[in-house]
């Protein structure tokens, strides 16, 4: 009965552990975060008297290496590029192979970025760099700075600073044709340079949004940065560099007929002296025609008449002394552009706009008897009109009250188009809100170094929204602002030409100065926002 009684005991005990005990799953413990290390390589890190053409260098663990034809900065750089294995598949070890012929008594150096990852989860060896040098020593030096765009608050990533020997051999065309001497990049992370492992001497301090990836300067695509003097290595000094694009020289390119009764003609450069004359075939008569701006686009639109009956037409393109002639070929389309018009402001219009009509072809006469505008009150309003011709735009200027609803009537043959087309009735409805609905900005500037200057007020993708162009005034109002959040710009306008001049490499013109206001602008419904806008912070 007892042993019984005691096997009972057993078995139930048993049992409740077992209901008791809570289901999981095996895991593999924790998770790695460890980057991969070097254990050795051939020739060894730092190496002096270097004369291989192959290093190794071997890692405690399974490493991958991805994108390092972005990331793998060679200083100075190579006119054949090493190869690199393996790339894409696991391995413990990397392979250098160099193809290059190695100048003399010259510190080398290869900067993985973040190419070189462990196999598993892919923690990166941030930064590795492997170091050798050609002659009896490594050269220590090293120089550092910012880089900033010269206009916009976005600065690029991926830009290349480079260091060229002021020597001799240096001129205007060298960072055209030739490359650095030293050079390193700011990668994805990062707006801070540093070059390092370089020599003592006097050196040209240039950086580039180097699109084609070949460390020389191509102004159609690259944004450029330089110092107009000179820099001497060693230094303490930190140095920033302001990007900019160059504004091209005007460049006409070949038109093209793009419907029945138009072509379009792009352009490199500011078109804005640009002239356009279309002549027959033979290019004895000219024929009638118009050019407007293509939108968002480096291109004119030549207005042709209809029922053009040619097989080619000649199109002279003059700016100031150049002229440029073309011979386009024409044929018939079916498809031919006719007036329509379009309201921007449709529904709402702010305090801060002018109701602004888009029309599809370019727009010649205006009959403002036949364009009336009446309050919710059915009293007449008074306005003025302007026309954008480029833009092919007309803009409405009127007095806005609160709350209050506008009614405009075009009637037919107030507007009349480049083909003598009439537009039909048009009629728009366009409500205003109460002051209420909208905040104020009052700013004082402090610390203006000199007039005139810009001041716009932008929103987050840096589209401006409003400006004020100030020969004196220091304390500058915007009123009626959307509730949002904005971005306030200063620029110094030195020419004063009313915007904002890039610059230009080869008169080593700097960029005019741009200052931003270091936050953001929250402006509310019903709300006032008083900043002092200090520009030397």
């Amino acid at each position: 009965m007892l042993k019984n009684r005691i096997l009972l005991y057993i078995i139930f005990t048993a049992l409740l552990f077992t209901s008791c005990a809570k289901r999981g799953s095996i895991t593999g413990g924790a998770k790695d975060t460890l980057a991969p290390y070097i254990i050795n390589s051939l020739p060894k890190n730092m190496s002096t008297q270097f004369k291989g053409k192959e290093i190794r260098i071997d890692f405690n663990e399974y490493i991958k290496i991805k994108d390092v034809n972005k990331q793998l900065i060679i200083s100075p750089p190579m006119q054949t590029a090493p190869v690199i294995v393996p790339t894409g598949s696991a391995s413990k070890f990397i392979t250098i192979k160099i193809k290059d012929t190695l100048k003399d008594n010259t510190t080398y150096s290869f900067n993985f970025g973040q190419s070189i990852t462990d196999n598993n989860e892919g923690n990166p060896y941030s930064q590795f760099k492997f170091v050798f040098s050609t002659g009896d020593y490594i050269d220590s030096l090293s120089l550092g700075g910012k880089i900033k765009d010269a206009y916009s608050r976005k600065t690029d990533n991926f830009v290349t600073v480079m260091l060229y020997e002021a020597n001799e051999t240096f001129n205007d065309s060298t960072v055209y044709n030739e490359r650095p001497r030293y050079i390193t990049n700011t990668l994805d992370s990062t707006t801070l340079y540093t070059l390092e492992n370089l020599k003592q001497g006097k050196y040209h301090l240039i950086a580039l949004k180097d699109v084609n990836n070949n460390y020389k300067y191509d102004p159609k695509s690259d944004k450029i940065a330089f110092l107009n003097q000179t820099i001497t290595v060693p230094t303490d000094t930190v140095y920033q560099l302001s990007m900019f694009k160059e504004k091209r020289k005007f460049k006409a390119l070949r038109p093209v007929q793009a419907s029945s009764n138009r072509l379009y003609a792009g352009y490199e450069g500011d078109y804005k002296d640009a002239k356009i004359e279309v002549k027959n075939g033979t290019g004895t008569d000219v024929i009638r025609s118009l050019a407007t701006k293509v939108k968002d686009k480096d291109s004119l639109q030549v207005w042709l008449p209809r029922k053009l009956s040619a097989d080619s037409l000649k199109v002279v393109i003059s700016h100031k002394d150049s002229i440029k002639n073309f011979t386009v070929k024409f044929k018939e389309m079916k498809a031919a552009d006719s007036l329509s018009v379009e309201a921007v402001q449709k529904g709402g219009l702010h305090f801060r706009e002018k109701f602004t009509l888009r029309s599809t072809t370019p727009i010649t006469f205006i009959d403002s008897t036949r364009i009336s505008l009446f309050d919710k009150d059915s009293l007449a309003v008074k306005y003025k009109l302007n026309y954008k011709e480029m833009e092919q735009e007309l803009e409405f200027d009127f007095e806005k009250k609160e709350d209050q609803k506008y009614t405009f009537t075009l009637m037919p043959g107030a507007l009349k188009d480049f083909y003598e087309k009439e537009n039909d009735t048009l009629s728009y409805k366009l409500a205003t809100r109460n002051y209420t609905d909208y905040g104020n900005i009052f700013l004082t500037l402090k610390n203006a170094d000199r007039f005139p200057l810009i001041l716009e007020l932008l929103n987050d993708k840096e589209d401006v929204l409003a400006t004020y162009y100030s020969e004196g005034e220091t304390k500058i109002n915007f009123e009626t602002v959307l509730p949002d959040k904005y971005v306030l710009r200063i620029i110094y306008d030195d020419n004063k030409n009313r915007k904002w001049d890039s610059g230009n490499y080869i008169e080593k013109l700097q960029p005019e100065e741009v200052i931003y206001f270091p936050k953001l602008l929250d402006v509310r419904a019903n709300w006032d926002v008083e900043e002092v806008f200090n520009l030397k912070p």
